[in-house]
């Protein structure tokens, strides 16, 4: 009888299983479908909540215009104004990106060499980075030879402390075992950072792009309004105080929907990137996968 109770019960946990493993995927994709749908559904039923507002209460456009208004005006008159501003702003926003991510790791490797050169340079770059960006902007209008070359290193100022702290955190956040193995087998410093400590601290070099990518934006929307651009080859900054001043409230709603989607682009392809980069190996992105 016992056997026969041992078997029936190895049956019923075989079935169990197999239940479970049917109904694993199916949550997974289910999930799955939620993340994407409940968002979108939020977004909508603000874009509607903000049409009944207007439409209720009769406010006028230049007050609050409806998101029918601020499309209209869009897709009829704004998008060949808003749009070669956006480019300029984006220029500036990736070139900082770039170089703050170049020279964030390239300082950070410097750094973690020795000691003293990081107690030499790393409180200048604290210095930098607390100091508000709108006291930095007028000098470096007077001291650059033209307004583009002073927004684009106000948005690296910006971008770049993010991307130094946490390299330089990784860098040190090697496993102490790890590198008394590479002691044990006689490795070169030079072997040390290329083949350990580089690939370790590429979940920490990620976090950095992540948010150097949203402030570089943010940098060079507010290095725009402090040095007061203007002109045809000015960015959003510019027509967004174009529209403030001339009362033509669907412009700058439109000039800020842009300036949004272009953020949630940014940090959407700073994730994907992360993603490609982690999702093998590194814990927080297999626990984020499954």
């Amino acid at each position: 009888m016992s056997m026969i109770s041992q078997g029936a019960a190895e049956r019923d946990d075989a079935g169990t299983d197999a239940q479970v493993a049917v109904l694993l995927p199916r949550a997974s994709a289910r999930e799955k479908t939620l993340r994407i749908v409940i968002p979108i559904l939020t977004v909508i039923l603000v874009v509607v909540a903000w049409q009944a507002i207007v439409s209720i209460n009769h406010i006028p456009k230049y007050i609050l215009p409806s998101p029918v208004d601020v499309a209209v005006s869009f897709f009829t008159s704004d998008w060949p104004i808003l749009l070669p501003a956006l480019w300029v702003t984006l220029q500036i926003t990736f070139m900082a990106l770039v170089l703050a991510l170049v020279g964030g790791v390239a300082i950070a490797v410097i750094l973690v060499q020795s000691r003293w050169i990081e107690l030499a340079v790393y409180p200048i770059a604290v210095i930098l980075q607390v100091t508000p960006i709108v006291a930095i902007a007028p000098l470096l209008l007077i001291y650059t030879p033209n307004t583009q070359t002073a927004l684009l290193i106000c948005a690296f100022l910006v971008a770049f402390f993010p991307i130094l702290s946490n390299m330089v955190q990784g860098l040190k956040s090697v496993d102490h075992n790890l590198l008394n193995l590479f002691d044990l087998y006689g490795a070169s410093r030079w072997q040390q950072l290329i083949y350990l400590k580089l690939p370790a601290a590429q979940p920490y070099f990620m976090v950095g792009l992540k948010i150097g990518g949203g402030l570089s934006l943010i940098a060079a929307v507010v290095a725009e309004f402090s040095a007061g651009s203007s002109g045809a080859g000015s960015g959003l900054a510019f027509r967004l105080l174009e529209a403030g001043y001339r009362l033509n409230m669907p412009r700058l709603f439109g000039a800020l929907l842009l300036l949004s989607l272009t953020g949630v682009a940014i940090f959407g392809a700073t994730s994907l990137v992360s993603w490609l980069a982690l999702h093998r190996w590194h814990e927080s992105a297999v626990r984020r996968e499954n």
